[in-house]
């Protein structure tokens, strides 16, 4: 175990306020739990305070969504400081970290409606094992896995056979015009209070191929995060594409910097219109039992809108997608029957 040296007083004297934090954080973490985990540092220099600042600088609101509160600086921190991130991961994605994992093959994502289904994406947040994470790597570390993510992705490959050509960006290398072309923004708060903006943007990259259908972004927020998109919605396809091996713990899967992407870190996007069923009064319950988020891309008068998986834990990256495509399915066919001024109330789902 690594060695600090702060001046620190006792774990009493060090407890934070947590009377008006709305985080996931300030809500599981206790006096005993604290005192626990205060002596505890990674090797590579990770001490509990660290895990916990994003939620004491940025404490939330007791209406508004509920955020983690916390982050991981390296692999280890899911291990050293488990009794507290076991109960975050436990309470975000609301299932138990020993939850096993089945393997199951995608069915009815080639005959979603196209008259509502737009379009589809998937997001992978993926971490390479013995390097700390954004918020605690060094410039050096930052640069190495820059050079790693150059040699990986000379070699992608699309459908086993087909090379997927395409072109690295550095973003010191970007203006402010090809910035907007990219769609980059500047560091966000939450990079900016957790650390992971150090230094930017040095050994920051994006990755993009020629036809738009895969970007990969480096050293953002995590290691890399694979993004893939369709104008139609076979997911099928794009899920393929998405499977490359990285950090896995027992318990935990895939580990990412933010205990709410562990698990597969996987996310799917699909694009609906939707004119009728978004004024309906059940609609965040129906959303609540099938496990998805929905929120608008478009204005009032077209009607688009995003359905994705609201979690990313207890699931294998099939059963997630699986989820999406049903929930997706059953949004369309409630949308029709208000097409029809028919009653929905019948296919309102039990919880999932």
């Amino acid at each position: 175990m690594a060695r600090f040296h702060l001046n620190r007083r006792s774990p009493d004297e060090e407890f934070p306020d947590l009377r008006r934090n709305a985080t996931l954080m300030g809500q599981i973490l206790t006096p005993a739990m604290y005192r626990r985990q205060f002596h505890r540092c990674t090797d590579s220099g990770v001490i509990f305070d660290d895990v916990i600042r994003p939620g004491l600088e940025e404490p939330g609101e007791r209406c508004g969504p509920v955020s983690a509160g916390c982050v991981a600086g390296d692999a280890q921190s899911y291990i050293l400081f488990c009794d507290f991130f076991d109960r975050v991961i436990e309470a975000y994605h609301k299932h138990k970290v020993d939850r096993s994992h089945s393997c199951l093959v995608l069915q009815g994502s080639e005959d979603l409606d196209r008259s509502y289904v737009l379009g589809c994406e998937m997001t992978i947040v993926r971490s390479v094992e013995d390097y700390c994470f954004p918020i605690h790597c060094s410039r050096g570390e930052r640069r190495q896995l820059l050079q790693l993510a150059k040699r990986g992705i000379a070699s992608l490959q699309r459908f086993g056979e087909e090379d997927l050509p395409g072109q690295l960006h550095l973003l010191k290398d970007l203006d402010q015009e090809q910035q907007c072309a990219l769609k980059l923004s500047p560091p966000s708060q939450f990079q900016l209070r957790t650390g992971a903006a150090r230094d930017w943007p040095d050994a920051r990259a994006v990755w993009l191929s020629d036809d738009n259908s895969l970007v990969v972004w480096i050293n953002i927020e995590d290691h890399l995060k694979l993004v893939t998109t369709r104008h139609d919605a076979d997911l099928g396809v794009i899920y393929s594409q998405l499977r490359h091996p990285f950090i896995w713990k027992q318990q935990l899967g895939w580990l990412s910097s933010s205990p709410t992407e562990v698990g597969t870190g996987f996310r799917v996007r699909i694009k609906l219109r939707l004119k009728l069923l978004p004024t309906q009064r059940r609609l965040q319950d129906v959303l609540i039992r099938l496990r998805l988020h929905m929120v608008s891309t478009g204005t009032a008068s077209t009607g688009v809108y995003t359905v994705s998986n609201a979690g990313t834990f207890g699931e294998s990256e099939v059963a997630l997608t699986q989820l999406v495509v049903d929930g997706v399915k059953l949004l369309v066919n409630m949308e029709k029957i208000l097409e029809k001024n028919g009653d929905i109330d019948e296919l309102v789902p039990s919880q999932k």
